[in-house]
């Protein structure tokens, strides 16, 4: 059984890659309807599709108590206010939790409870963890100047529920106030927008 999957396994932590594991990319064209202000999305794709962040998974086993793992890159920038991030998910089977190892860069990591719809946040940081519980979707956003880099970790069924996030969203922004990230609820800040 040890020998059918890769028990070592290298990462960049610098351009946030795993030797061997295919690349996902997502550009800006990608998350269309995420990001609130609509017209400063469709100015920036006009400018060009930008890549907003890539994510490099390793999925060596299934079956009970086996786990899997992705490094994420999410790059800095922003949409209007809104800082780049990913386009956020619950996992397939709810009750999964996850736990992410911040390796580069500044962020956040935006959390929802899918029965209260109770919203917080953790930063992500170089160095750092920050754990997902269950039945919480979550997004990650990039707060800072350069490359956000970050080791998610997560049992081998969790999977990945994206559909959600696309019906109803979050239902909170990380935007710049002021030249700071600031969390705001969703409808407050398109309200200000107007």
């Amino acid at each position: 059984m040890h020998a059918t999957f890769p028990q070592f396994t290298q990462f960049d932590p610098i351009a946030g890659r795993i030797e061997g594991a295919p690349l996902l990319e997502r550009r800006l064209s990608d998350l269309r309807g995420y990001f609130v202000d609509q017209a400063a999305y469709a100015t920036a794709l006009a400018q060009t599709d930008s890549l907003l962040y890539t994510v490099a998974n390793v999925e060596p086993a299934q079956g009970e108590g086996a786990l899997h793992y992705g490094i994420s890159c999410i790059m800095p920038g922003r949409v209007g206010d809104e800082y780049y991030m990913t386009k956020g998910h619950y996992h397939a089977w709810r009750p999964a939790s996850e736990y992410y190892i911040g390796i580069r860069g500044t962020g956040i990591l935006l959390l929802e409870d899918e029965e209260s719809g109770e919203c917080w946040s953790t930063p992500l940081i170089a160095n750092s963890g920050a754990y997902v519980p269950g039945h919480a979707a979550h997004r990650t956003v990039n707060t800072g100047t350069e490359p956000l880099i970050f080791l998610g970790i997560y049992p081998y069924n969790a999977g990945h529920d994206y559909g959600a996030i696309v019906e109803r969203n979050f239902r909170h922004v990380v935007v710049q106030v002021e030249g700071k990230p600031t969390i705001l609820p969703r409808a407050d800040y398109h309200a200000r927008r107007r």
